[in-house]
């Protein structure tokens, strides 16, 4: 039986490489969907995932995926080896260099929603081939609401198909970088409302530890990131973010602006958590106690105390 608070989720599962400045790690478990389910699963039940892994995926994780209440039914295991990719991170870890992409069985991924996900109310659309994208669409009925999440090589590589899917998408999430090339405008609120011109009701702009920026109907909005004093891995912070947000929005069935602007938060906190440990280690472990001190904390960081109403200065003598 389908939740009206439940969320699927496809996309990647993948192994990570990363040579940091700390350090390199090696065959560390990633990939979009395995982010952004985990950190949906804090927020609503219900979550399902769709995508392909290879005979060397290791079961235990996919079991402890199920032991958060996340679906794994719709993910394939195919023979061959899972997607996998390597990177090497600046000293400051702002930037980063991909030294290796295999797609392996990743190559031929083909979606396959399973009947008993087609209905689901909230649809969460990780950074595959645009045209993938579209058939896992074609397989819905009816989404309620469908955020998708894109690249630079795809909208260089692929504008036609990317222009189709957005047509047919109510949430853009994508980089500051990643709006400039999409719509060829370096201002980032001209470019949102060329972007928001193609199709997507809402667009969200991300800015890494500078937050990020929401443009709908209502206005625009700013969410920051929140504060750390250590930054591990930024690998998979993104994705985080995009599952929290959903995962708050389908928890409350809800896609007033209000609860985008609130589930905006929630998917900064768990991103905040995500960057504090390598690949999925620290945001595995968040407990939702954690998760409310975080947003509290995030509340006394915004918080002015007040209206801000500036005071009417006495006219001058």
């Amino acid at each position: 039986m389908i939740s009206s608070q439940s969320l699927l989720i496809v996309g990647s599962l993948a192994f990570d490489s990363l040579e940091m400045p700390y350090g390199t790690f090696e065959y560390v478990v990633g990939g979009s969907t395995s982010f952004a389910s985990i950190a949906g699963s804090l927020l609503t039940r219900g979550v399902r995932i769709v995508g392909v892994v290879g005979e060397d995926f290791p079961e235990d994780y996919l079991a402890s995926l199920r032991g958060r209440s996340i679906d794994t039914v719709g993910v394939e295991r195919v023979p061959g080896k899972s997607f996998f990719w390597r990177g090497r991170y600046s000293a400051d870890l702002n930037t980063r260099e991909t030294l290796d992409t295999q797609l392996n069985v990743f190559a031929n991924f083909q979606p396959k929603i399973p009947a008993s996900h087609r209905a689901t109310p909230y649809l969460l659309l990780g950074n595959i081939h645009p045209q993938l994208q579209i058939d896992v669409l074609d397989q819905m009925e009816k989404p309620e609401f469908i955020a998708v999440d894109t690249m630079n090589y795809w909208i260089s590589s692929e504008p036609e198909t990317l222009a189709k899917l957005l047509k047919r998408t109510d949430l853009l999430i994508i980089n500051d970088e990643e709006a400039r090339q999409l719509s060829g405008i370096q201002n980032i609120s001209r470019a949102a409302q060329d972007i928001r011109k193609r199709g997507p009701s809402h667009l969200i702009i991300k800015r890494g530890e500078f937050g990020a920026l929401l443009f709908d109907d209502a206005g625009t909005f700013f969410c920051p990131g929140f504060p750390l004093e250590e930054v591990r891995d930024p690998t998979g912070a993104g994705d985080t973010f995009a599952g929290g947000l959903l995962g708050y929005v389908a928890r409350h069935a809800d896609t007033s602006p209000l609860t985008l602007r609130r589930a905006m938060f929630f998917g900064s906190a768990l991103a905040s958590f995500c960057v504090e440990g390598v690949g999925t280690t620290r945001i595995g472990e968040v407990t939702r106690a954690e998760l409310d001190a975080r947003i509290q904390s995030f509340v006394r960081l915004v918080d002015y105390g007040a209206n801000l109403t500036l005071p009417v200065e006495e006219e001058s003598r």
